[in-house]
């Protein structure tokens, strides 16, 4: 039966103190700061106040990097003592090693102190914190995905307990809602509508009736709107949750929060610096190569020296990819698949593949945003239409932007490869992309270039 979507409830009927958002953070860092400070005195004084500001100041700016600062759900000292120990741990050292061999033993005599201040402070924060959650402070609406018996029972845990600070408004699935302590609000495909029509700020995955590809895909959709995710794991009552920061519990049942993505961290906008630097300095160093291959090709036979074509970048905006013409004239590239060019391969152009210099244009692609040093390889418009229809995730890789490099080309799946297994890997970069990953990719790269095994 088709669920028509719910329009009787008012986002106003269902948190009236929603509005009223304390800034839950701020309580942890002042917190912090306070037991600090205070364990810094002890260790030195006000005979260095340069040491006490350069000692909370460092520990503060790691846990704020390790996201120690964000209240869980269910805020509770002991869950992240061993990790705040170490920072805790970290951040005296690197102090103490500025300055002499006094500052190392005030260290070791009043760290013990220091781990102990800092945990009654954060004790006190995280009552605070449940306190002003409980009193409508704080409230996080919440959909639960999910209207069986598991999503049923979490949403009577939260009706029942305010101090977790989320307010259930309803459920989506494809059941009714006859037995349930909430409403059915719509269908897994009214999710983005329902998310801004009740000002959603949490979704809880408890499974029901929506099969799990069309759930990927929609929430692989949600990536813009400013929504976390938490799901419920399979099979958690017979153990096996790894601990850590992503994992949360309500009432005995775990969550375990959703990497979101990432487009909205700083570390992605570290990328485009360095993919603007990256380019700036590779155009310069590879200028002479350029100019060679430029020759190479004017002498290789008539035609322009750069190949411009049409391609699928992110949010499937088309742009124009630049390399160097490696082929003869080809009318009907873009929509005829080859995967080498093999007759049409000029003996320059055959060189250039080999050995992948034919993209170094790319670099200015790169330079002006259409492109990235790593990402999803682009494809054609005729082809990337086609894929989008055939191949189950294809049009998810046009989330981010495409790259000169990637993580399906580094396993080799270039050419006449799958693509159902490129669109799989793409997906995976996105989904688990880091910094590091990315210099992995072009660290992979370089040595595939290296062993001629491009093209």
């Amino acid at each position: 039966m088709d669920l028509p979507l719910r329009t009787d409830l008012s986002s106003a009927s269902l948190a009236p103190a929603v509005g009223r958002r304390l800034p839950l953070t701020a309580i942890f860092v002042a917190s912090d700061a306070a037991a600090l400070l205070l364990a810094s005195f002890l260790w030195s004084g006000l005979d260095d106040l340069g040491l006490m500001f350069a000692f909370t100041g460092t520990a503060l700016a790691l846990m704020a990097f390790s996201g120690h600062e964000r209240p869980r759900i269910n805020p509770r000292v002991s869950d992240d003592l061993a990790a705040l120990v170490a920072v805790l741990a970290i951040a005296a050292v690197l102090v103490a090693q500025s300055g002499d061999d006094v500052r190392l033993h005030g260290l070791l005599r009043v760290f013990p102190v220091t781990v102990v201040l800092f945990v009654a402070f954060r004790a006190v924060a995280c009552k605070l914190v449940r306190t002003a959650r409980a009193r409508g402070y704080v409230v996080d609406r919440v959909l639960i995905v999910g209207a069986g018996e598991q999503g049923s029972h979490l949403a009577s845990i939260l009706l029942a307990h305010p101090e977790y600070g989320l307010r259930p408004v309803g459920f989506v699935d494809s059941f009714d809602d006859r037995g349930l302590p909430l409403p059915v609000l719509g269908r897994i495909e009214d999710l983005a509508d329902l998310i801004s029509r009740y000002g959603v700020r949490r979704l809880i995955i408890a499974f029901g009736g929506t099969r799990e590809p069309e759930m990927v895909r929609t929430l692989r959709s949600l990536d813009p709107l400013p929504v976390e995710i938490h799901v419920v794991p399979r099979f958690f009552e017979y153990g096996g949750i790894s601990a850590g920061g992503h994992v949360d519990d309500i009432w005995g049942i775990p969550l375990v929060q959703l990497r979101r993505s990432a487009l909205r961290s700083l570390a992605w906008r570290v990328k485009r610096a360095v993919d603007v630097v990256a380019s700036s300095v590779l155009i310069v160093l590879s200028s002479p190569v350029m100019l060679a291959c430029a020759a190479g090709v004017r002498l290789s036979g008539p035609g322009p020296i750069l190949f411009r074509q049409k391609r699928v970048g992110q949010r499937g905006e088309i742009f124009e990819l630049l390399k160097f013409r490696s082929m003869q004239q080809n009318n009907a590239s873009d929509t005829q698949w080859s995967a080498s060019g093999g007759d049409l391969l000029t003996p320059f152009g055959k060189f250039m593949r080999k050995t992948g210099i034919d993209e170094l244009p790319q670099l200015f692609n790169v330079l002006s945003g259409s492109m990235s040093l790593v990402g999803p390889r682009p494809e054609r418009p005729y082809f990337a239409d086609r894929f989008s229809v055939d191949v189950d995730g294809y049009a998810d890789r046009h989330r981010v932007p495409v790259g000169m490099t990637g993580w399906a080309q580094v396993h080799g799946l270039r050419g006449d490869s799958s693509i159902s297994q490129r669109a799989h890997f793409d997906n995976q970069y996105i989904e688990h992309w880091s910094l590091w990953k990315d210099v992995v990719i072009l660290a992979r790269t370089v040595s595939t270039v290296v062993k001629g095994e491009g093209g």
